[in-house]
């Protein structure tokens, strides 16, 4: 069996975020810092990456005084308290085709989460792409959800958002 480790290049990974709200949804970007993959024959047997928190953006909001205000509610302990969680990490815990398992850790919780992944790899250079659909309220995250707060109206937020994950390693 032929192993091969492959490392993440940050500046070529990103992640897209949206998170929906009754009266319609807000998107934007938060960056890869670091991590790798395993393979194992040419198929995906594991890795891990670790996501810098600190870089969450707001795309949709171009008000720059209502941006700044939005991304610091984010950066809050009401989201994800960035002072005390600048990172969150995925460590894959297992691979059968195209399917991914693995623990998510946000805010110092960790809860297993699973996902459909297209996996490419082509001259030393690999390719990741994946939708993860995440519950904040497992995460500590309780912010105008309707699990916790009554009577929210068009002020509630659902508790599901969504990581598009497009990730580019190089062969180590």
């Amino acid at each position: 069996m032929e192993t091969q480790k492959f490392e993440i290049v940050s500046t070529q990974s990103n992640i897209d975020w949206v998170g929906r709200k009754v009266t319609g949804a807000h998107n934007g970007t938060i960056a890869v810092k670091e991590g790798e993959f395993i393979l194992n024959d040419g198929k995906l047997a594991g890795g891990k990456f670790t996501i810098d928190t600190t870089s969450i953006k707001i795309l949709d909001v171009t008000d720059p005084a209502t941006n700044a205000q939005f991304a610091g509610h984010l950066a809050s302990d009401d989201f994800f308290s960035i002072e005390k969680y600048p990172e969150a990490t995925l460590h894959i815990t297992s691979v059968s085709g195209n399917h991914v398992e693995g623990d998510l850790t946000i805010k110092g919780i960790t809860h297993p989460v699973g996902f459909d992944a297209a996996v490419s790899v082509n001259n030393g250079q690999l390719t990741a792409t994946g939708r993860l659909v995440i519950d904040r309220t497992k995460y500590a995250m309780k912010f105008r959800s309707g699990n916790f707060f009554k009577d929210l109206g068009d002020t509630l937020i659902y508790n599901d958002f969504e990581l598009n994950v497009t990730v580019t390693a190089k062969a180590a």
